[in-house]
């Protein structure tokens, strides 16, 4: 009984461990989300990443009449690494370039959430890729922070 109390509890534990709900990773932003969104992309381009795209989703459903809260979402990458990827499992091109979700929920908390890089590499089975894994996780948590402190 305890075996399997402890088994549970390892399984539980290993399930949630850099995987954090789906797969994404939500960071709390001390700023809003006008100005998180700014200042993830000035990171980004500091960092050397391409920015391929900023949508306001928000304002984009407003200029239709439908309101949502506020959001927005960064589209972002590197060839030297995605091809990296690319390369070990061509179907994690489907979730590359990567993203970033800027938004607001119902308190007006703004959070930054984007695909764990180590949902991703289970997702498309990426083998023989742990180092190219752990740069790109390492990279990733850092650009959010800056942007969200």
């Amino acid at each position: 009984m305890l075996k399997k109390a402890l088994a549970v509890s390892l399984l539980l534990s290993i399930s949630s461990y850099g995987i954090a709900e789906d797969g994404l990773i939500h960071v709390k932003s001390q700023h809003s989300v006008a100005v998180t969104t700014d200042k993830l992309v000035k990171v980004l381009s500091a960092k050397g990443m391409t920015v391929f795209n900023r949508i306001e989703h928000s304002k984009a459903a407003e200029q239709i009449g439908v309101t949502i809260g506020d959001s927005a979402l960064v589209i972002f990458g590197n060839p030297k690494i995605g091809s990296k990827l690319m390369k070990c499992a061509a179907t994690v091109a489907i979730d590359l370039p990567q993203k970033a979700l800027i938004s607001a929920d119902d308190k007006q908390q703004v959070w930054i959430s984007y695909n764990d890089p180590k949902y991703l590499q289970q997702r498309h089975q990426i083998k023989g890729c742990d180092e190219v894994i752990a740069k790109v996780s390492g990279a990733l948590s850092k650009f959010v922070e800056a942007a969200a402190n």
